[in-house]
C-alpha cells in the first residue's frame, strides 16, 4: 500500500514525500482513498545497487500488529523494509541527550536531538541510526517552491518506505519550522515512521503536524548547496529528486554524557 506525506500550506495542501506530487499554493487535498503517482527516480540515478531490497509483509513469526507497552505508541506497520524490531523504549534511556552527525555524499550535517521535548522521535531515530538502518540510503526529495525541505529516510529510495512500524506525533503544540529544523514526514496523525526532512529555509506557511526533533548546528552550508543546486522537477516545477546527489555514508549517535 502506498503511503503519503501531506504538508500543509495554510488552508491549501502541498503532497510530499511517500506518494505526492504536486508543490504550490493551489493544490486541494486528495482524499484518504486517492493515490498520488509514486516518485519515480531515473534509472540512471538509482541502480539494483542503490536500490534496497524491500519486505512489504512482516518477517516470517512476526504479529502483523504488536503495541510496544509505552506512551509511544509503537507498532508493527507495513512495509518492512530493512527491518530492525520495535525500539525498546524506556523513559530512562530516552532521555539521554545526543547530537547525530550524518556524513552525506554532499558533506557532514550535524544536528541536536530534542530528547526532552519528542523522547520516542528521537530514542526511535537513535535506535534505527544505531542499527544502521539510514547507512547507504539517501535523500529522495528536494522541494524548493512553496516549502523548503529535503526530505530522507527511505530506505527504499522512492518514496513509499518505511521501518516496520508506525509511533504517535509529539512536540507539536506552537510547533513551527525554521531553517535548520529536523522534522518528522508522515502519512496524517500517530504515522511516523523512517523518513523526515530537513527545513533548507523557514517554513513559516507549514502547519504544525510535523514533530519537530531536532536542530541542524553544523551543515546548513551543505543543506544551502543541496537546495541551490535544484532537483529535476519530476513532481512538478521545485519539487523532485534532488540534482545533487544526498547519500548518507555513516549515521553516528554521538551521546552527550
Amino acid at each position: 500500500m502506498r503511503r503519503r506525506r501531506i504538508f500543509t500550506l495554510g488552508g491549501a495542501t502541498v503532497a510530499l514525500g511517500l506518494a505526492g506530487v504536486v508543490a504550490g499554493s493551489t493544490v486541494t487535498q486528495a482524499s484518504p482513498q486517492h493515490t498520488d503517482r509514486v516518485l519515480t527516480l531515473q534509472p540512471a540515478r538509482v541502480t539494483s545497487a542503490t536500490v534496497l531490497p524491500r519486505t512489504v509483509r512482516a518477517p516470517a513469526g512476526l504479529p502483523a500488529i504488536r503495541t510496544a507497552a509505552n506512551k509511544c505508541g509503537f507498532v508493527n506497520a507495513v512495509p518492512y523494509d530493512r527491518y530492525k524490531g520495535l525500539p525498546p523504549f524506556t523513559t530512562a534511556s530516552a532521555r539521554r541527550p545526543f547530537i547525530v552527525k550524518m556524513f552525506t555524499t554532499q558533506g557532514l550535517i550535524v544536528w541536536s536531538a530534542f530528547t526532552d521535548a519528542a523522547p520516542c522521535t528521537t530514542f526511535s531515530f537513535r535506535f534505527l541510526a544505531q542499527h544502521g538502518f539510514y547507512n547507504g540510503t539517501h535523500c529522495h526529495r528536494l522541494v524548493t517552491k512553496g516549502i523548503f525541505v529535503l526530505q530522507c529516510g527511505d530506505p527504499t529510495g522512492t518514496g513509499s518506505g518505511a521501518p516496520g512500524y508506525k509511533f504517535n506525533d509529539e512536540n507539536l503544540k506552537g510547533a513551527t519550522y525554521p531553517a535548520g529544523m529536523v522534522a518528522m514526514a508522515n502519512a496524517g496523525p500517530n504515522t511516523n515512521g523512517s523518513q523526515f526532512f530537513f527545513n533548507t529555509e523557514a517554513n513559516p506557511l507549514l502547519a504544525p503536524n510535523y514533530t519537530p526533533f531536532g536542530f541542524v548546528i553544523q551543515g546548513m552550508s551543505v543543506l544551502r548547496k543541496i537546495a541551490a543546486a535544484g532537483d529535476d522537477s519530476q513532481n512538478g516545477p521545485g519539487d523532485g529528486f534532488p540534482h545533487l546527489n544526498v547519500t548518507f555514508k555513516k549515521v553516528q549517535i554521538v551521546f552527550l554524557r
